[in-house]
């Protein structure tokens, strides 16, 4: 499973909204090998699901997983944060041991 915040629904709408994207248009979260503490997460809209992604629905979000990805980010918390030092989304990773300053890199 995978959670979105109140907060990052509203953004993910006024993106969605501001670029046009159709309702299946949704979160497209991902994994990838580098960073400074070995993984960094990855986030894009994505127009549909891939065929072989699992499919996850929070706060009216639909979230797009590739299987590989969904091993590190099972029950990861995606919240959005606004502030005078920092304007993004945040991950919440149960399954992260380490993570970067940063809050893009981390490790199992």
């Amino acid at each position: 499973m995978i959670n979105i915040t109140e907060r990052a629904a509203r953004e993910v709408n006024r993106i969605r909204e501001e670029q046009q994207l159709g309702e299946e248009a949704g979160l497209r979260l991902g994994v990838k090998g580098g960073g400074c503490s070995g993984f960094e997460y990855f986030i894009d809209f994505a127009e549909a699901a891939n065929p072989d992604d699992k499919v996850f629905e929070s706060q009216g979000v639909k979230v797009y997983v590739d299987k590989k990805s969904l091993l590190y980010l099972v029950n990861t918390t995606v919240d959005f944060e606004e502030s005078l030092t920092r304007r993004g989304f945040l991950f919440n990773n149960p399954n992260a041991k380490n993570t970067c300053g940063c809050g893009i890199s981390f490790d199992v």
